[in-house]
C-alpha cells in the first residue's frame, strides 16, 4: 500500500467519522430530552442510550486511529475520555501514561497498537501506554494471551509483503506503515501473560 493510498484512506476515514458523529450526537440529545420530560422510561431506553454512547465512543476512537492526523496536540483529558468511553463495561482496562499533550500522530499510533493488542487479549486484561524520550511502549497484561505468530510478523516486516488481512485486523497492516512514515519501526515481545509493542 503506497503512501498516497494511506493518505487517501485516512481522509476517507475522517470523512465517514465526521459525517456520522453529528447524527449520533443528535440521537444522544434526543434521548436526554426524553429523559428530562420522563416521556419514556424503562430498559429499552437504557439499551438505546448505551448503544448510542458506545457508537459515539467508537467513532471518536476511529477518527483518531484511522482518520487524517495533523500536527495538533491532544491533551491527556481528551485522550483519556475517548478511552474510558470506549472501554466502559468492556473487557479491557486501558491506562494512558503520558501526562503532557501528545501530537495526534503519536496518539494515532498508540490507538492502532491498542487495537493490535486487544486481538491477543480476547479474555480481557490491562493495557498500559507509556512514552519516554520519544519512545513509546504499549503493553498488554492478561492471564491468557492468544498470539497468532503469522499475523504479528506483519508488524516488523518479516511477514508477507502484501498480507491478505481481513477488515477486523486492518490495524496490523496500517500500524507499521504509519510508524514508518514517522521514521519508526515496530517491535513486539511477549511471554505467557505479557505482550508489548515498542516503537
Amino acid at each position: 500500500m503506497g503512501d498516497s493510498n494511506v493518505n487517501l484512506a485516512s481522509l476517507i476515514g475522517s470523512r465517514i467519522c465526521h459525517d456520522l458523529i453529528s447524527p449520533i450526537g443528535a440521537i444522544t440529545n434526543g434521548l436526554e430530552l426524553l429523559d428530562l420530560t420522563e416521556g419514556v422510561q424503562g430498559p429499552e431506553m437504557d439499551l438505546i442510550a448505551d448503544s448510542v454512547g458506545n457508537a459515539g465512543a467508537r467513532i471518536r476512537f476511529f477518527r483518531i486511529a484511522y482518520g487524517a492526523a495533523g500536527d495538533q496536540l491532544m491533551g491527556r483529558p481528551e485522550v483519556v475520555s475517548v478511552l474510558e468511553d470506549l472501554n466502559r463495561g468492556g473487557r479491557h482496562d486501558v491506562q494512558w501514561g503520558p501526562l503532557e499533550p501528545q501530537p495526534r500522530t503519536e496518539v494515532r499510533l498508540a490507538f492502532l497498537a491498542l487495537q493490535c493488542l486487544e486481538t491477543a487479549m480476547p479474555f480481557g486484561g490491562t493495557i498500559q501506554v507509556e512514552a519516554k524520550d520519544g519512545n513509546w511502549t504499549v503493553t498488554g497484561l492478561a492471564d491468557k494471551l492468544v498470539v497468532d505468530a503469522v499475523l504479528w510478523e506483519y508488524l516488523d516486516g518479516s511477514g508477507r509483503p502484501d498480507p491478505a488481512i481481513s477488515p477486523a485486523l486492518v490495524q496490523f497492516a496500517l500500524l507499521p506503515i504509519v510508524a514508518a512514515d514517522l521514521g519508526r519501526a515496530v517491535r513486539m515481545e511477549h511471554d505467557a501473560t505479557r505482550i508489548a509493542l515498542r516503537y
